[in-house]
């Protein structure tokens, strides 16, 4: 198989993974970029313009079709692309090859590049002409690269000039002089056309004595139109506006306090206020986004960062002041769990519902895999120290996690400059999407998540002092509520969110949603409340659990890598990551 052959084949496989219509010249150069050598596709990569980039790229940008009518027939070659190989073929002619080769298929896209080949090399500053000069030295013509295509002009033979002593060539004669033409004589003056006389004017009419009245015309008679009958309208009904339910379980803020104060059931008041949190979380991330935008990607970034799992965090820190060791430690790993098996499960399965294959960025997905098998380590390191020396003091094993706890939140800073600043566009900049309105103030921004930080550390307050009447009411443990309930109450905003955005077709963000969240527990707020800890002097708050806890998310990361790996999925992955947090909440249910 040829070449162009083989480059056609790859490129009609990746357009039906990207569900197009036909093979365009993106396509193609998808294709070359997979399987590309040498120099031109070196300088490319350093720059940034990979294949996961440039699909990425293509993702994030659809191409439209001009004219009413089809491009080309389904799954066949475009026009451009057609003229593409044509080229192509035409250099490696020009150059006496019957053979094409990788080089003139790129310098046949490099020649005029449209579209998404042309967003690609303006996105990551690469000039045409520079690249074909590192193939063809000395092309750089401004742009003229069909130069090489036009055939070359062969030199004319040297004149022979007539030598009398050369008898097969005697010289030709010389030409008679051409009479000189006689000058034409001089051209007469036209004569002068004599003037016109000029019309008398016309006597004015005297309107008493002429039988002719002076006076207009009479108007003619305008046709009115018969008046239309007037329109039978029916009554228009306002419209009436539904609140959404988000709206409603305010009103559980107030109940929960109300029931607090006149000590009601605990059970209901446990109840109502998680739903009180639900709602709060929620307006605590629309004003982060908010904020976010209105600070720039850096500084937004951060503040995602910071306020991402501010919730859950806030319940572990009144979890903690209350002395719930065991509590705040399952919450740890159950968010963990919650963000890979639930949210990640429930996002495949919404955006399968529509697609049957979802396509994502694999280098994403590679470095939410290294963080959370990092993040891993560090929770294993100090479990396995306390196996092996169960001897050793609470001391030792609380400064080996303040260790640990300092290398996660600085290998957590790196992964934030590694997203927003250095490889931006690996990541489309650390985005969350559109703010589905205007974007708010930047004080009534502050002022919203004031109130509503305010709002859920009163909630987590009387949440945690029905904790044990709960657990002994219902007959459950500080695990299953650690592992199960508080991850999804701290997390419910994040998990309606990644589940939205991924039935809209948008898998990358669900996913970066999903990891992200699971990297932030990880590496940012178990750190946080190890230091928490040791300054409210709570004893054994460190990063020893339990081998339940550690097999579990151990499993889920191994699992979770497996599927994301790829750079696709389906829905029944995400069925599969569903089973198993349902087959890890049956173990908790019983512990």
């Amino acid at each position: 198989m040829t070449i162009p052959e083989q480059l056609r084949a790859d490129a009609a496989t990746l357009a039906t993974s990207l569900e197009a219509d036909f093979v365009g010249t993106e396509h193609l150069f998808l294709a070359w970029l997979d399987t590309a050598t040498g120099p031109i596709a070196e300088t490319m990569r350093s720059a940034g313009l990979t294949s996961d980039a440039f699909r990425t790229l293509l993702a994030t940008g659809k191409q439209r079709r001009r004219g009413p009518g089809p491009i080309a027939a389904p799954g066949g070659l475009s026009s451009q692309a057609q003229r593409v190989l044509d080229l192509a073929a035409e250099l490696a002619t020009a150059e006496g090859r019957t053979e094409i080769d990788r080089d003139d298929v790129i310098l046949a896209m490099i020649r005029e590049p449209r579209g998404a080949l042309a967003r690609a090399l303006s996105e990551f500053s690469l000039k045409p002409s520079k690249l074909r000069s590192l193939i063809r030295p000395g092309s750089n013509d401004g742009g003229r690269a069909d130069a090489a295509v036009r055939p070359k002009r062969e030199p004319a033979p040297p004149t022979v000039m007539a030598d009398p002593l050369w008898l097969d060539h005697p010289p030709r004669p010389e030409p008679e002089p051409r009479p000189k033409p006689e000058p034409k004589p001089p051209r007469e003056p036209r004569p002068k056309p004599e003037p016109r006389p000029k019309p008398e004017p016309r006597p004015r009419r005297d309107p008493e004595t002429d039988d002719i009245p002076h006076a207009r015309p009479p108007e003619r008679p305008r046709l009115t139109p018969p008046p239309k009958p007037p329109r039978i309208t029916e009554p228009v009904t306002a419209k009436r506006r539904r609140l959404p339910l988000s709206s409603l379980l305010f009103l559980a803020v107030p109940v929960a306090i109300w029931l607090s104060q006149i000590q009601a059931d605990p059970v209901a008041v446990f109840v109502v206020a998680c739903l009180g949190v639900l709602p709060l979380a929620g307006l605590m991330g629309t004003a982060t986004e908010h904020l976010a935008d209105r600070t720039g990607p850096a500084v937004g970034g951060l503040l995602n960062a910071t306020f991402g799992n501010a919730a859950e965090l806030i319940i572990a820190l009144a979890a903690l002041r209350a002395g719930y060791v065991d509590l705040v430690k399952a919450s740890i790993t159950g968010s963990i769990l919650g963000n890979l098996l639930l949210i990640l499960g429930l996002s495949l399965v919404a955006g399968g519902s529509r697609r049957s294959i979802l396509s994502f960025n694999r280098t994403n997905a590679g470095m939410g895999a290294a963080m959370l098998a990092l993040a891993v380590a560090g929770l294993i390191f100090p479990t396995l120290f306390h196996a092996v020396h169960p001897e050793a003091l609470i001391g030792v094993e609380l400064h080996l996690s303040e260790a640990v706890a300092t290398v996660l939140a600085v290998t957590y800073g790196f992964s934030l400059l590694f997203v927003f600043r250095t490889h931006k566009p690996l990541f489309g900049g650390g985005g969350q999407g559109g703010l589905g309105g205007p974007p708010w103030g930047v004080w009534r921004a502050i002022a919203l998540l004031a109130l509503a930080t305010v709002g859920v550390a009163l909630m987590s307050e009387i949440l945690v002092h029905e904790v044990a009447a709960v657990t002994t009411t219902l007959g459950l443990s500080q695990t299953f509520l650690g592992l199960i309930i508080i991850p999804i109450i701290g997390n419910a905003a994040e998990h309606s969110t990644a589940i939205v955005v991924a039935r809209k077709g948008q898998t990358e963000l669900a996913l970066q949603i999903a990891l992200g969240s699971s990297t932030q527990v990880a590496l940012l707020v178990a750190p946080i409340l190890v230091f928490a800890g040791a300054f409210l002097g709570v004893a054994g708050m460190n990063l020893v659990f339990t081998s339940f806890e550690i097999v579990g998310l151990s499993i889920a990361v191994v699992v979770s890598a497996f599927i994301t790996l790829d750079g696709e999925s389906h829905w029944f992955e995400g069925v599969q990551l569903l089973a198993l947090y349902a087959l890890i909440g049956a173990a908790a249910w019983f512990i």
